[in-house]
């Protein structure tokens, strides 16, 4: 069996004949986006929450990364984070809203909290749930009338989706981080190249990793039509999650250890779909198209249509002709307006000390925003706690307060038309950051060596 099989099998609780399972779910995160309709439904129908001890709401993409201790300026944005407050209130869930010392992006505060544990089924009404998977769990993001069916039975109706192992052995080069070895997959398969998969990350180069690089891994397997990413728990996973707040402690601790060290794909598992990378051919990263599959190493060119086929080639020139680039054109050295460092796939406790040990002594170019937005309030604490911010600040970094800010454009975090933004975020389509941004994403220490520089730069020439 591989490790999908052992989970996926443990959570059916109906198999329908010709037709999908009903499957269990563990641990349901919400936030203010996709939950208001899905708790009208239940009004309307009149039935409670089904397990409301099971679901973990925190307040995210609307949130403002600025004085968060006042009343939210966008109209939309604020009714949308007050329904989220009646309806948690209401319906007996836990709110982790603005203000909570556990506020933050969902995907972040879930592992951070120990609630995000192996062998969990875990969902939220948003596509990057796939981070969670890097626990050894199965997560994915679903719909709104999905929220609504998971309130009302604590299950799902699906269908059990493919499976494949990409294996990536070998060592990193200097300078290459989780954040590379992702946009390198994608680039290779392309945004498509995993639908309706669920993947699975194996290889010496994962099993290096930390939790926080193997959470960004997760993060992005949507972006490549993947249904969700997991990796198999080891010691490194298991020692993330002991003395977190919601871990288990004690007898349970050491049951549920025994149990999470059965999670892992037997040796004589079968795949669907096999893909193996080399380590060591993977550079740092950039993409210069308007999705994530376009992406090229930072010492390359933009490649021309001439290898697409004729039906790819309207959107690809299109995708160009947003972006104001152009075939054959180095990557490298393009200027760069904004930096953004934050959002789900990287802004966690470990992305910031990167940026902050390598822009320590160093100064951002003029001309040059640079926004560092963490991921929950944990993490600003910590980094505040660890001096970051006075390294941030010495540098001309802004570090705000946490939110998914500039990731998506939801909230006042917005880049203007027409300029460029290097960012650690998970998609570059048009007008994802604000209308008629460009995107181009990127490492943290890919967009920290951009944000020193003003323009794309290969972090391996900075690195000493």
């Amino acid at each position: 069996m591989t490790l999908f099989d052992k989970i996926w099998d443990k959570h059916v609780v109906k198999q329908i004949e010709g037709g999908p399972s009903v499957f269990y779910i563990d641990r349901h995160f919400i936030h203010e986006v996709t939950s208001p309709q899905a708790f009208d439904g239940l009004r309307k129908r009149g039935i409670p929450l089904a397990r409301p001890a099971q679901t973990i709401a925190t307040a995210d993409h609307n949130v403002p990364t600025w004085d968060q201790h006042l009343p939210i300026k966008e109209a939309l944005s604020r009714l949308q984070v007050e329904k989220l407050t009646e309806n948690c209130k209401a319906f007996g869930v836990e709110l982790y809203g603005l203000g909570h010392p556990y506020q933050g992006i969902v995907h972040v505060i879930g592992p951070e909290l120990g609630i995000t544990q192996p062998g969990m089924t875990i969902v939220c009404g948003d596509s990057h749930t796939s981070t969670h998977g890097a626990f050894g769990a199965i997560a994915f993001g679903i719909g709104t009338s999905e929220v609504e069916m998971v309130f009302a039975t604590q299950c799902l109706m699906q269908n059990k989706p493919k499976q494949m192992r990409i294996s990536v052995e070998g060592e990193l080069q200097k300078g290459v981080s989780s954040k590379d070895i992702i946009l390198y997959i994608i680039a290779q398969i392309s945004a498509s190249g995993a639908t309706g998969y669920f993947v699975e990350y194996a290889g010496s180069a994962i099993r290096n990793l930390s939790m926080e690089a193997r959470m960004t891994i997760c993060n992005m397997s949507i972006e490549m039509g993947a249904r969700g990413g997991l990796i198999a728990p080891d010691e490194t996973t298991f020692e993330y999650l002991k003395g977190r707040k919601f871990a288990p402690a004690g007898a349970d601790w050491d049951r549920k250890l025994a149990e999470w060290r059965q999670l892992y794909s037997d040796a004589d598992a079968v795949f669907d779909h096999e893909i193996h990378i080399r380590a060591e051919d993977i550079q740092p990263m950039v993409t210069y198209g308007t999705n994530p599959g376009m992406g090229i190493p930072v010492t390359g060119t933009i490649p021309g249509e001439e290898l697409l086929e004729e039906k790819e080639r309207p959107s690809f020139r299109k995708a160009l002709d947003y972006m104001g680039l152009h075939s054959g054109n180095a990557i490298k050295g393009q200027k760069i307006d904004y930096v953004f460092i934050g959002s789900c796939t990287n802004s966690r406790i470990e992305d910031l000390r990167q940026v902050a040990a390598f822009v320590q002594g160093r100064r951002k170019a003029d001309g040059v925003e640079v926004w560092i937005v963490p991921g929950s309030k944990q993490v600003e604490a910590q980094a505040r706690e660890e001096g970051l911010h006075d390294i941030f600040e010495q540098a001309g970094f802004q570090l705000r307060q946490p939110g998914c800010s500039a990731c998506l454009g939801m909230n006042e975090d917005k880049i203007p038309a027409g300029k460029y933004c290097i960012s650690t975020s998970n998609r570059n389509f048009e007008g994802r950051q604000g209308q008629g941004a460009r995107t181009l994403l990127a490492s943290p220490l890919s967009a920290a060596a951009a944000a020193v520089t003003g323009v794309v730069t290969d972090v391996r020439e900075l690195l000493v």
